[in-house]
């Protein structure tokens, strides 16, 4: 019987040169088609699962007159005699200098194969060998995985979302991803009261939110405790029905001393809840340990959480995640290792309430852009006077620019707008903020929560992505993106909460330039 809950995706894509079969340039020859090692197996493990297939693949070789559309469709037809056939061939007949909207990186192939497939493409999962194929997947709100050959650059390894060995490596990965999200033993009931936990910034609470939802699917009650950093946020979730406010020091980034006075009065107060079990949502270089340690000592009969360190007696459902899997993925498989499933029709997307609060100041009118220079974590924030030059470049393209930020950021917002846009720095709380953002046709955005508040919204985001954490978890989640930045830059991974390297390379050399072409790839006129 088919698990309960939706799957992650409907369809898989698939670049073919270097991906299916070996790259012979501008072929013409079915008699050349040589498959990669295990493509057939791989490809026949999709369909068992019930996964569509479709071919995009840009070839020039058309518009070059290097073969005819009757020597290209031999060559398909060759390659479906080998590898079983495909549900849909997308292709690009189009050189670069064609200007057209289909020719990788565009996005425009994998919109076609998600339309005639009949999905969409977040539901999408593109396998390619090159940085070309990554950023079409990306600029369609697709998933992206890289199977790098020795053709492959180095950078173009860095910037992907998500990197396999090979073909087989990817449908592994496909799969398990899929199979992760899934419970194993679906419940047979609603449980009770269940308390969920995510202590965190806005943007971890916003990642959380698909976790949060399968549990409130499940539950006649969800109480979220949450540290003061997400609060705004946790108020702008579906499926909460009570909000604990708390920080904990062993989460926090610049915590107060252990007080353990303060510790017996947050037992007392989780006791009070009286939660017939507990999910605790943590990052993957956070410890639920002794948070759950406190939920023992107040009364909660049933623990979930995520821990590689061994629990003792601490958890009844110790889940292990691998790294690299995007956050709200990682958050709805504890949900799942719970009995925990999206209900059906619920995608699993970012998603805000449908009765946000009404906002301090009303949405702007007309056609704008929003960008957004400040961050929470100061490594992950473009240079002002770089966020400057990119409202000055998007203001010369035509585009009517607004500034956005926080109470503590007006003095930057102001400093930024100054370059050609409007200051609304200060003027809007985190739900007048969504409004905004809804209202956007992109958003100019670091890695920080207003990136993951558009993906909520479903607005396209120029992501100026310091690489200290790994794009691949913390990228916008199913929503078009754009990545500028050096995702090799020496902070790589470091998590460093301020750049180590003096100049912030990795974001002081983004071309405003490319800001401007990524707008117009992903909101085009």
């Amino acid at each position: 019987m088919k698990p309960s809950g939706p799957a992650l995706y409907d369809a898989v894509l698939l670049d073919r040169d270097g991906t299916l079969v070996e790259d012979v340039p501008y072929n013409g020859d079915p008699e050349k088609v040589r498959p990669l090692p295990g493509a057939r197996e791989a490809l026949d493990r999709l369909r068992a699962a019930g996964l569509r297939l479709a071919v995009v693949t840009n070839q020039s070789g058309l518009a070059r007159g290097y073969f005819t559309e009757r020597e290209m469709h031999a060559v398909h037809a060759r390659i479906e005699e080998l590898l079983g056939p495909f549900d849909h061939w997308a292709v690009c007949p189009h050189d670069d200098t064609d200007g057209c909207a289909c020719r990788k990186p565009a996005p425009g192939l994998v919109h076609e194969a998600a339309r005639t497939l009949g999905t969409a493409p977040r539901r999408c999962v593109l396998v390619g060998d090159i940085g070309r194929d990554m950023a079409a997947a990306l600029a369609a709100g697709a998933t992206g995985i890289l199977v790098p050959t020795p053709v492959t650059r180095p950078e173009e390894v860095a910037e992907a979302p998500a990197v396999a060995r090979d073909l087989p490596g990817a449908v592994d990965e496909i799969l398990r991803r899929d199979r992760a999200v899934r419970p194993v033993v679906p419940r047979t009931g609603r449980a009770g009261t269940v308390l969920v936990v995510r202590s965190d910034s806005a943007g971890d609470v916003l990642l959380t939110g698909p976790g949060i939802r399968a549990v409130a699917a499940g539950a006649e009650r969800v109480a979220l405790l949450c540290g003061p950093r997400g609060r705004a946020a946790a108020e702008l979730l579906p499926g909460v029905d009570e909000i604990i406010e708390w920080p904990l020091p062993w989460i926090d980034g610049s915590p107060e001393p252990v007080d353990p006075d303060d510790m017996r009065r947050l037992t007392a107060r989780l006791a009070a809840v009286d939660a017939d079990e507990a999910v605790v949502f943590t990052s993957f270089h956070q410890s639920a340990l002794p948070l759950a340690l406190l939920l023992r000592m107040a009364g909660v009969p049933r623990i979930s959480a995520i821990s590689d360190d061994y629990p003792g007696s601490l958890l009844d459902v110790r889940h292990r995640v691998p790294v690299g899997v995007p956050e709200p993925e990682r958050a709805l498989s504890l949900a799942a290792a719970a009995g925990f499933a999206l209900p059906a029709g619920d995608e699993p997307v970012l998603r805000l309430r449908a009765d946000l609060p009404a906002p301090a100041v009303d949405r702007p009118a007309g056609d704008y852009l929003v960008v957004h220079p400040g961050a929470s974590v100061p490594a992950r924030a473009c240079p002002p006077e770089r966020c400057a030059e990119i409202v000055a470049a998007l203001a010369a393209d035509g585009h009517r620019v607004l500034v956005t930020g926080g109470p503590g950021e007006r003095e930057l917002t102001a400093r930024v707008a100054a370059a050609g846009g409007t200051d609304l720095g200060g003027t809007t709380d985190l739900a007048g903020l969504a409004r905004i953002v809804a209202g956007a046709r992109c958003l100019v955005v670091g890695n920080t929560g207003p990136a993951h508040l558009a993906a909520a919204l479903g607005t396209p985001v120029v992501s100026l992505f310091a690489p200290t954490v790994p794009f691949g978890q913390w990228a916008p989640y199913r929503v078009p993106t754009v990545r500028l930045g050096d995702a090799g830059a020496a902070c790589r991974d470091t998590r460093a909460a301020r750049c180590p390297v003096a100049g912030h390379p990795c974001l002081s050399g983004v071309d405003p330039a490319r800001v401007v072409a990524a707008v117009r790839r992903l909101a085009p006129g």
